[in-house]
């Protein structure tokens, strides 16, 4: 057998990845016929062919799926490797990549990373912000070190490390709505509004659904929009209602610009679940972000119970 090499990898990883062999030598800014030169060498090198061309578009073999998830190991144990290596400067330096779904990124994420980075400051903390079905994706592909998502089921590949801060869905409604100012309505009667809705990957639209089919609440009209600060402004302008993290809503309801409206019989909760790949040996660095984020969410679970009672 030919002598395979990382660069023929990570080639394959490339294309597999952006499903085209243009774009994947434009991320690696390889020429295309340099780029299928390392494709073709990795296949006479295994002797089976692992993608299969369709026009433009790209689709991997079932040999080529098999390749992928062992690809991705490999890559996962050398960063680990390195990271381990590193490691014997403990937490005095370093950086930290995090990846985080839409809510926690924007409500409670920045929160965490300012408290961190004080107690530790030469360990800067980046983000990257992506519904919970993206952050999850780049977590197994070894491209972020942890996770941080809402109430999702755990998948080949991950492991869930903590799941450290309690969150609470909650009903609103614009001031003038006819549930305003309610204590309690029937979950029925959500039958007559128009739900508006996150999108298709979202752990929010995920945990609302789920807790909505197994209370046997029927869903009538909705409207899909792609982010939690739209979902609240369309509230407010009368285009429906919506369940969203207490978190989100926190300042709206505490100035009125929203209403809480509580269902009977039907409460939403999830958590906020750390997540990384199964593959890859945590630092000091992630380790530390993770008692972090622990320990904000016990002293947070009071502040979200009083916030829910407004």
């Amino acid at each position: 057998m030919q002598q395979l090499s990382l660069r023929q990898f990570e080639v394959f990883l490339a294309v597999a990845r952006a499903q085209s062999f243009r774009r994947a030598a434009e991320t690696l800014h390889l020429s295309q016929p340099a780029l299928s030169q390392h494709v073709a060498e990795l296949e006479r090198a295994l002797g089976t062919r692992l993608l299969d061309r369709l026009g433009r578009r790209v689709t991997l073999t079932e040999a080529g799926r098999i390749l992928e998830d062992h690809a991705l190991r490999v890559f996962a144990t050398l960063a680990s490797m390195r990271e381990t290596i590193g490691e014997l400067g403990g937490l005095k330096r370093g950086s930290l990549l995090i990846g985080a779904s839409t809510t926690p990124g924007i409500y409670l994420m920045p929160v965490l990373m300012s408290s961190f980075e004080r107690e530790h400051p030469g360990i800067s903390v980046d983000l990257r912000i992506a519904n919970s079905q993206v952050i999850e994706e780049q977590v197994r592909a070894n491209e972020l070190e942890l996770g941080v998502v809402g109430g999702h089921g755990l998948r080949p590949g991950e492991a869930c490390l903590a799941a450290g801060v309690l969150d609470e869905l909650v009903l609103i409604v614009p001031p003038g709505h006819r549930w305003a100012g309610r204590a309690r309505i029937d979950a029925s009667r959500l039958a007559q509004e128009r739900l508006l809705t996150r999108e298709e990957g979202s752990a929010t639209r995920h945990v609302t659904e789920r807790a909505l089919l197994q209370a046997g609440v029927k869903i009538g009209r909705t409207m899909e929009l792609g982010h939690t600060e739209a979902i609240k402004q369309a509230v407010m302008a009368g285009l429906g209602v919506a369940f969203v993290s207490i978190y989100a809503v926190r300042g709206e309801l505490e100035t009125g610009r929203l209403q809480q409206v509580r269902l009977r019989g039907l409460g939403v909760q999830r958590h906020f679940h750390v997540i990384h790949n199964e593959a890859r040996t945590l630092t000091a660095r992630a380790q530390a972000f993770i008692g972090a984020i622990q320990s904000w969410g016990q002293r947070a679970i009071p502040q979200r119970k009083n916030a829910g009672r407004r």
